[in-house]
């Protein structure tokens, strides 16, 4: 699926648990980082032409898919996560601060294969390729995960899909105040909530 739906996915799970700024936005960017691979097109279109073409998109486009990146993502969250939370606490007085940071590191790691999953489903290549996962690489390449009914990256299903994840997106913008607007700027997402309201007013109770 594209950048897009995966960010929007990411969002939507961090915001299924009250987390700060900076924990949803390492939600987010888990989602977004197996396709740190992907940047690979960018030299390959510039030398297609060329005598000695860098297929690193062709070649290790997924590379990244696998649980070992999915580990070392799931930890630099918790890090990021925590920078606020090493200091010594009584047991009797730990807060919710001190295990906020583990919250947000196991749903950065479901953000994470979330995307796998959503590539498994909805990346199928223009030429049919369905560009297996190497879940296992770089220890083991005997579990590459495919599906069969994997539709095209640019069918209908994940338009559909980008849609519900747009719209779910703006219900809770205008419901609990939060969107991701707020990862960029606090407030640049008070402006946006304010004109989604005014655009969509809640209906008047009775």
């Amino acid at each position: 699926m594209s950048p897009v739906t995966h960010f929007f996915a990411g969002w939507l799970l961090a915001s299924a648990t009250p987390l700060t700024r900076r924990e949803k936005a390492a939600v987010v960017c888990a989602g977004l980082a197996p396709d740190i691979d992907g940047l690979g097109i960018v030299p390959e279109l510039l030398t297609r032409n060329s005598s000695h073409p860098l297929l690193w998109f062709s070649q290790y486009h997924h590379a990244l898919h696998t649980l070992v990146f999915g580990l070392l993502v799931t930890l630099a969250a918790w890090l990021c996560c925590s920078r606020r939370s090493f200091t010594f606490r009584p047991a009797s007085q730990t807060s919710q601060a001190t295990i906020r940071p583990w919250t947000a590191a196991l749903l950065a790691f479901l953000s994470f294969h979330l995307h796998l999953f959503c590539d498994l489903i909805g990346s199928r290549g223009p030429d049919g390729y369905s560009w297996p996962i190497p879940y296992l690489a770089p220890f083991s390449s005997r579990l590459q995960l495919t599906w069969h009914g994997q539709w095209a990256l640019n069918g209908w299903q994940n338009i559909l899909i980008t849609c519900a994840l747009l719209a779910a997106t703006l219900w809770i913008a205008r419901t609990n105040g939060s969107s991701p607007v707020e990862l960029f700027s606090p407030a640049g997402n008070r402006l946006f909530v304010s004109t989604l309201r005014r655009r969509f007013p809640a209906p008047a109770s009775r």
